[in-house]
């Protein structure tokens, strides 16, 4: 199947953007910066926009997912955006009970810890186009506001939605997720390969509406070994990510504490490797080959340091991503909440001056 020829790749708006052209391993005249976590709880207007509003809510409200999305291009002059959403959004349009509560995270109304309730969820059967309507809608929606600047799908990789569904709510260790990848591996795969279903068809109707590239997000896979992410972790991405295959966009993977991954995640399936604030781009260059378009790496704790010390560890990122093929700077993870957002939009001219 190939793109809709409405679609912005298709029809010129963002095929040579800045991002798509860096995620293809090109080094266009600017060097394109955008934040992960950037439309949110570090900006007023979305503050604003969302008072009164649950979060899962905001985020199946075409008009709201719409307008929260261009509230930080609009704002900071980044190079993409991100379409907001939560990792668990596809669960809840798949009919699990799950809800984000502050300060906390998703929790759900019961964990899926046994065969038989990894059947349940398995005989739900696939995303379908309906249920998926609030996600199209609202990419439509941003992409039309967005014009020249491409927008990103994002979803939640098949570890980490299994994770949540069978520890019930964040967990540090991971451990019951764990113990039953090994206690009874034919569980976990059913488990993993409806997860890797549900999050490809989350992806691809992102990419049907409109969206340019997708990023592919395993916030807890750094809890796994090599060993064990190859064996357990990997076939469920690759899965996922054979949903959008057929499109030809570019895909971004990303995880936090994965280092010691970041071949097998290349590997899944990925055009491109994000990496977070832990491993040096130009370490993780040479990790990869020095072959593979990187994204990252700022540490989001320095959004907060004075700006000198911020300016300088801006330049090294810079200077270190330029060994990639190609480089789209970003966070090392995300925004912080308590960031003034008057710090992103000044580290985004800066990348742009020291990328021309």
């Amino acid at each position: 199947m190939t793109l809709p020829l409405t679609h912005p790749l298709r029809d010129g708006r963002t095929a040579h953007s800045a991002v798509v052209r860096a995620y293809s391993g090109d080094r266009p005249e600017r060097l394109p910066v955008w934040f992960m976590r950037q439309a949110g709880r570090s900006l007023p207007e979305y503050r604003a926009a969302r008072e009164g509003t649950g979060m899962l809510e905001a985020c199946l409200t075409p008009e709201l997912s719409s307008e929260i999305t261009v509230q930080p291009v609009l704002r900071h002059g980044v190079d993409a955006g991100i379409f907001f959403s939560d990792i668990v959004v596809p669960l809840r349009l798949a009919g699990v009970d799950v809800d984000i509560a502050s300060g906390v995270g998703p929790v759900l109304g019961a964990p899926v810890r046994t065969a038989d309730d990894v059947a349940r969820l398995v005989d739900r059967g696939p995303l379908t186009p309906e249920a998926l309507e609030p996600i199209s809608a609202g990419v439509a929606l941003a992409v039309a506001q967005l014009g020249t600047t491409p927008l990103l799908g994002f979803a939640g990789a098949p570890f980490t939605l299994a994770a949540y569904l069978v520890e019930g709510r964040p967990s540090r260790d991971h451990l019951a997720a764990r113990t039953l990848m090994h206690a009874d591996p034919e569980t976990w795969t059913a488990l993993t390969g409806w997860a890797a279903d549900v999050t490809g068809a989350f992806l691809r109707a992102q990419v049907l509406a409109g969206a340019s590239a997708v990023q592919l997000f395993d916030s807890w896979a750094g809890a796994l070994s090599a060993a064990d992410y190859v064996a357990h972790a990997a076939p469920a991405s690759t899965r996922a990510l054979s949903h959008v295959a057929d499109l030809g966009v570019k895909v971004v993977h990303f995880g936090t504490g994965t280092e010691h991954l970041l071949t097998a995640m290349r590997d899944v399936g990925a055009d491109v490797v994000g990496v977070d604030y832990r491993t040096p781009l130009d370490q993780a260059n040479k990790l990869l080959g020095g072959t593979v378009p990187l994204q990252g790496n700022l540490d989001p704790a320095l959004l907060a340091a004075p700006w000198p010390v911020l300016e300088a560890h801006v330049r090294d990122v810079v200077e270190r991503g330029a060994a990639a093929p190609s480089h789209v700077v970003n966070l090392g993870h995300g925004v912080p909440p308590t960031t003034d957002p008057a710090v992103l939009t000044r580290v985004v001219t800066l990348v742009h001056e020291l990328g021309a």
